[in-house]
């Protein structure tokens, strides 16, 4: 069944309506055509409900996204920028992160810039720079239900060294508010490698206010720096854009429902009659929730990114024994959902959580060693 404008319509009968489904969602491949964006392959995908660009040529990250019009992702001022603009070296990822609902990092490195066993490595990898091959992009009728998807791999790989594929699928469904990320990554080499990822999502103004607050199955964090232990037990918190915020970046174990899910979401109930904006992650596969809290002039964004790793480094993880590796031919999945909560849907969102964590504050420790020894 398919929930349009008020109205919940079988398939035969919004077909009755309809010359093309094209007229109320699907999916459109275009290419950026201006700057720093020129050449960029994208797609445009519409639910009814949800629209969001999917830069192809960036790894099938997810870009701009909006809720009826209302911006869910901060979006940097570099906006999308082409692959061949990547500098590996260093902090020179930043000069081209769009920020947007997702921009993937991996996969062998993610974390800030280190050496690690005599390699440099700069800041959160190199995946989010390299063009997918897309497989898919269209839409079909299931039973009652309207599936748009769109479906690519992209490699990171050179000779003499490391040979991985993520191949990925986004899927909506026409008239739904919410999309799944599934991911899978494949060591197609000979040789063990380092496996590290991190789904860096983004939402901004205007679901994050001085009014907001992050609610989620946290019971365990921990500040990464100095910087974040000042105002540690409001991390969940916002405040108006400051001049001269310095980032705070906090470390989170969340706590599973049932089937092995965990939450987190940002939400403004001040917002129209309340609107946030979730995610929903299997945490065997993505066991960590990084928290970035900047909320600097124009850089005003709640970073929500699980991961399997931590953000400090990958020779940090190494020494933690918290490095993970994939083996020659093995394939690892992951799998992320993010979506709009709007009116009351963010009381049931909020029962669901307070049931996961009995209501109970999440405890934070002092250093990452005292998170991992708790953690095990």
């Amino acid at each position: 069944m398919v929930n349009l404008f008020g109205r919940v319509y079988k398939k035969s009968d919004l077909l009755r309506h309809i010359g093309s489904v094209d007229q109320v969602g699907g999916v459109r491949l275009v290419e950026l055509s201006d700057s720093v964006e020129r050449g960029v392959r994208a797609a445009l995908v519409r639910t009814g409900q949800l629209n969001f660009l999917v830069a192809i040529d960036r790894a099938l990250d997810i870009v701009n996204a909006d809720y009826k019009g209302i911006p869910l992702a901060f979006i940097s001022p570099t906006g999308i920028v082409a692959p061949s603009f990547y500098e590996p070296e260093g902090l020179g990822w930043v000069r081209g992160f769009p920020g947007g609902l997702l921009t993937t990092c991996g996969l062998t490195y993610a974390g800030a810039p280190t050496v690690d066993q005599g390699e440099q490595l700069g800041l959160h990898g190199r995946i989010s720079y390299a063009p997918a091959k897309l497989h898919y992009a269209g839409g079909y009728w299931k039973g009652e239900d309207y599936i748009i998807a769109l479906e690519g791999e992209t490699k990171e790989a050179r000779i003499f060294g490391t040979n991985l594929t993520i191949r990925r699928r986004l899927e909506v469904k026409l008239g739904e508010k919410r999309i799944t990320i599934h991911d899978k990554v494949t060591n197609e080499g000979w040789d063990k490698q380092p496996l590290m990822i991190l789904y860096h999502m983004n939402f901004g103004f205007p679901i994050l206010d001085a009014n907001s607050k992050m609610v989620s199955t946290s019971h365990l964090y921990f500040p990464r720096d100095s910087e974040a232990k000042a105002g540690a037990e409001k991390f969940n918190e916002f405040q108006n854009p400051t001049k001269g915020f310095n980032e705070k970046v906090y470390i989170h174990d969340l706590l599973t429902d049932k089937d092995g899910y965990a939450y987190s979401a940002i939400i403004n109930e001040k917002l129209l009659k309340g609107l946030g904006a979730y995610i929903k992650i299997r945490k065997k596969d993505l066991p960590r929730l990084i928290e970035w809290k900047m909320m600097g002039e124009g850089t005003f964004v709640l970073g929500m990114e699980p991961t399997n790793g931590f953000v400090m480094g990958r020779d940090k993880d190494r020494a933690l024994g918290t490095l993970q590796y994939i083996e020659p031919q093995e394939e690892r999945e992951f799998f992320v959902e993010t979506g709009v909560l709007e009116g009351e849907e963010i009381k049931a969102y909020e029962e669901m959580v307070n049931g996961i964590t009995k209501k109970a504050k999440p405890k934070m420790v002092q250093d990452v060693k005292e998170f991992v020894k708790a953690t095990k």
